[in-house]
């Protein structure tokens, strides 16, 4: 059994997973997650742990490196919200900052059964424009989804 999920856990494991040398590593984390996991953010929404870790792969695949600071947490009985601001290193592209937040929704056992994060890279500016909006969430989803 994991220990339980606090907000100094949480602090702890997030700071591993994200490092300042290499590309992220999320294994240690998953094990917090429940099975029948519900993700959702910007881009799409995911069901299930399989999917979960599939898309934490791809985005590995994705980056050369990946870097997250932990701004703030605030814990209650079964949800942790956090802020964050995350830098992406890619290959052909240049580092990336997003800032944005993320509510986890713990059941009974302390794992993790929702995860939504929330950020906007230019999205609403972009979906405004008709011609440009679907190129852009075609690019999305091929470099972060």
């Amino acid at each position: 059994m994991n220990e339980k999920l606090t907000s100094e856990k949480l602090r702890e494991l997030w700071g591993k997973t994200y490092n300042s040398d290499g590309k992220p590593d999320w294994s240690h984390i998953f094990p917090y997650y429940h099975d029948d996991i519900e993700f959702h953010d910007s881009i799409q929404r995911i069901e299930g742990k399989d999917d979960f870790v599939a898309l934490c792969n791809r985005l590995t695949d994705r980056c050369e490196q990946l870097q997250m600071d932990i701004l703030s947490v605030s814990h209650n009985e079964n949800e942790i919200f956090f802020e964050w601001k995350m830098t992406m290193m890619f290959k052909k592209f240049p580092s990336t900052p997003m800032y944005g937040c993320t509510k986890l929704t713990l059941d009974d056992g302390n794992k993790i059964i929702k995860q939504r994060d929330y950020y906007d890279l230019w999205g609403d500016i972009f979906n405004g424009i008709p011609w440009f909006r679907r190129p852009y969430r075609k690019f999305m989803h091929k470099y972060f989804g």
